[in-house]
């Protein structure tokens, strides 16, 4: 287990990278920090961040696509979800589904197509799946880009979840208010949903991968009640709360994204619009 201090120190650098858009050595390569460990440094930055002015709004899952953890990890596959706060700071709202966001300084920046939802009312602790779909106020298309501090993307789930669990920022597309009866079948629907990305790159398009709701925890629904569960065991951290932003992982495997390329990204089975995002 850390002390509090190693936690800072290790918190300390980590913002720093990211400031200065510079990589380090994975921090499971000097020594053994355990995925505990790693959310006691991801408790730091937390606090580090509040501090300094900015405001937790929600919270971002990774790892939750079984297909994307076989092809990461040093030691051994990351097989289980990860997760890391959301900031006012890194959340935007893209105007008719449409964004340009800015790759400066980014540490090998990726995009990922997920599915993003926000909680009307707070989920009792022993909630079941099908009754936090209740829970829900809306559901909306968003494009994650991540980014790694670690050379090459090289990392063990301990690394990813300190380094803000890869999060950069979340451009969120217009969200669909949810009814009753779509909340009653909304693990159905999402399960069997699919989804499509391309990109434009020199002034050609093409599609890049297609993707599906069942390869996120069986349904994103799932990975959002995955989390509720996991932050029930979790007390250095608050439970989730009305009001609260979740995006809940990524349909495809990460893609490395440039200055110049413009991403697309079409659902079917759900009814949500695609987003598009130009990356200056």
């Amino acid at each position: 287990m850390l002390m509090s201090t190693q936690a800072s120190r290790y918190a300390h650098k980590l913002l720093k990278a990211r400031t200065a858009g510079t990589l380090l050595d994975p921090l499971t390569s000097s020594g053994k920090v355990s995925v505990d460990d790693a959310y006691d440094i991801a408790k730091s930055i937390l606090d580090i961040r509040i501090a300094q002015g900015e405001t937790p709004i929600g919270r971002k899952i990774g790892f939750s696509n079984r297909k994307m953890g076989q092809r990461y990890g040093l030691e051994s596959a990351i097989t289980d979800p990860i997760w890391s706060p959301l900031f006012d700071s890194s959340v935007e709202f893209a105007m008719d589904n449409r964004a340009l966001h800015s790759l400066k300084k980014a540490q090998q920046p990726r995009i990922e197509p997920e599915l993003v939802f926000k909680l009307a009312r707070t989920p009792e602790p022993d909630i079941t799946v099908e009754a936090l779909a209740e829970c829900l106020e809306w559901m909306a298309h968003g494009f994650e880009i991540v980014t790694s501090p670690y050379p090459e993307w090289q990392f063990d789930a301990a690394d990813a979840i300190a380094a803000f669990g890869l999060h950069k920022a979340l451009i969120v597309g217009e969200p669909r208010l949810l009814s009753a009866a779509t909340r009653r079948n909304l693990v159905q629907v999402l399960g069997t949903s699919t989804l499509s990305l391309s990109c434009t790159a020199n002034g050609t398009p093409s599609l890049v991968a297609a993707g599906f709701g069942k390869d996120v925890s069986d349904s994103p629904l799932h990975a959002l009640w995955n989390l509720h569960q996991q932050l029930q065991r979790q007390t250095t951290f608050e439970p989730l709360q009305a009001g609260e932003i979740i995006t809940t992982g990524s349909w495809t495997d990460s893609h490395p994204v440039q200055r110049g390329e413009v991403w697309s990204s079409a659902f079917l089975q759900i009814g949500l619009t695609g987003l598009t995002v130009s990356f200056s």
